[in-house]
């Protein structure tokens, strides 16, 4: 293990976790120093959104400060389902379940679609974006001697079809994409993926991860599938997540009837694992319902688009994505990190990210905009990019 850490640590690899001392609206405190953080995933902010944090105080005095079992125990309240009902309505989704996380949601689907126990008389594939998240690599990795596991391209639907057309018809797919990649920030090409298994459609199932969708996308910001929104496309498995936009922790999956009762008797995800809270359910509908009025997102919108505008004008070489995620590429992982030890001397928290989390040579600073930002904190952000890259250059 030490020798695996050292050499972690001499490739500049190695992880340290950081204490944050405070955290309110845009601010982080660490180590008694306050910087604007440009590092958060609550893009609107929900996560300190007073009547979310009321919600949350009302179902603890309700029920407590944990579910005290499994779902399939007693720990499925009334307030579990009220928000399942809430993401199905607002989806176009027949039936959902919660899970402590959005990791513990890919696993669940992966295993359990995939597993042993699912006896089928024919083979079965998983063709996944090459940019899928860890957490459902590692579950389809985890399958590999049930289902033949490939890649393509990312957002490349040819090689998607290239990979589809090497399957037999009477095999089973389930064809895997993001709804906005993590840390890319550019969107699915999900009409692309739908024009290339509309021959196949019997036996092909598609599967969104929507994570860093949700709160993002939609006519009422519930993602890809957003069922008010009059573009939005239908899929067969929907994960998404709490913990980025909607401001709380957990996840759910969404699907048919009988995926989500099989998962029920078959997922030991699901089956062994102590329910979310009620009261993070309820604070978590709330979320939902405070979202869909837009306030925030329009802000978000508006602060997106500011930084890009002030970015363009002091020529960063920003990745091509319209949302909250802004990637600037740097390329190796020792200047990636000096470039934000820069910006926190500036009072600008960004942090790099490397490989193995992004592919070699693409480390890079991860930039979140959130709804909480004031312009001030946009424009500080671009002046101390300018002058830490130009430091760098010297």
């Amino acid at each position: 293990m030490q020798q695996a850490l050292a050499e972690r640590e001499r490739s500049a690899l190695l992880r340290k976790r950081v204490v944050i001392d405070s955290n309110h609206q845009s601010v982080i405190e660490v180590a008694g120093e306050h910087y604007i953080n440009f590092s958060s995933n609550d893009y609107l902010g929900l996560s300190q959104h007073p009547d979310v944090l009321q919600s949350f105080a009302e179902g603890l005095s309700l029920y407590g400060a944990s579910s005290s079992a499994s779902s399939v125990v007693t720990g499925y309240s009334i307030e579990h389902k009220h928000l399942e009902d809430d993401i199905c309505t607002h989806t176009n989704m027949q039936s959902a379940l919660l899970f402590s996380s959005g990791f513990a949601a890919n696993q669940a689907i992966c295993k359990t679609l995939f597993s042993t126990t699912n006896k089928r008389s024919q083979a079965c594939h998983i063709l996944a974006d090459k940019f899928m998240h860890a957490s459902f690599i590692d579950g389809a990795m985890g399958v590999s001697a049930n289902a033949q596991f490939s890649r393509f391209k990312h957002n490349d639907t040819r090689h998607l079809l290239q990979l589809l057309d090497k399957v037999p018809s009477n095999e089973d797919i389930l064809v895997v994409s993001e709804g906005i990649f993590s840390m890319d920030g550019d969107a699915c090409d999900l009409t692309g993926i739908q024009q290339q298994i509309k021959e196949r459609s019997n036996n092909v199932w598609v599967m969104l991860d929507d994570a860093h969708a949700m709160g993002v996308m939609g006519a009422e910001g519930m993602g890809t599938c957003d069922a008010s929104d009059a573009d939005a496309q239908k899929v067969d498995v929907l994960m998404g997540t709490f913990g980025k936009a909607v401001g709380t922790q957990g996840a759910f999956v969404a699907s048919n009837s009988t995926l989500v009762e099989y998962l029920v008797n078959f997922s030991k995800e699901y089956i062994y694992s102590t329910a979310m809270p009620a009261a993070q359910a309820r604070a978590t509908l709330t979320s939902f319902q405070i979202m869909r009025k837009g306030m925030e997102r329009e802000k978000l919108r508006n602060n997106i688009a500011l930084f890009q505008m002030l970015a363009t004008e002091a020529q960063l070489p920003l990745m091509d994505a319209n949302g909250p995620i802004q990637g600037l590429i740097i390329g190796s992982p020792e200047k990636a990190l000096a470039l934000s030890e820069k910006l926190k001397s500036l009072g600008i928290w960004v942090i790099a990210i490397r490989t193995p989390t992004v592919p070699k040579h693409t480390d890079r600073l991860r930039i979140t905009i959130n709804a909480m930002h004031q312009e001030r904190d946009i424009r500080a952000l671009v002046d101390a990019l300018v002058l830490a890259m130009s430091s760098m250059e010297k």
